[in-house]
């Protein structure tokens, strides 16, 4: 099996890549093609993946302070 080096992106490529992210829906859309469609650089695909990660354990967070926050409010309108 050979050992095939993937393409590098270059700067452009990434201001690109970045760009497209920030837009709030097509960000997102453009995170699961570009992490999970087979045809892209492995770069970009990995770098998608993580992306993806790190969003879940961030909504995860918020998820757990706010209900925690939501909760401690909750109690304090009972007193």
């Amino acid at each position: 099996m050979e050992n095939q080096q993937a393409p590098v992106m270059s700067v452009k490529d990434w201001i690109i890549t970045i760009l497209i992210t920030v837009i709030p829906i097509v960000g997102f859309v453009m995170l699961f093609v570009w992490g999970f469609s087979s045809g892209q650089n492995p770069n970009k695909s990995n770098w998608a993946k993580a992306t993806l990660i790190w969003m879940v354990i961030f909504f995860a967070l918020y998820f757990i302070f706010f209900a925690a926050f939501f909760g401690a409010m909750m109690a304090g309108m009972g007193n």
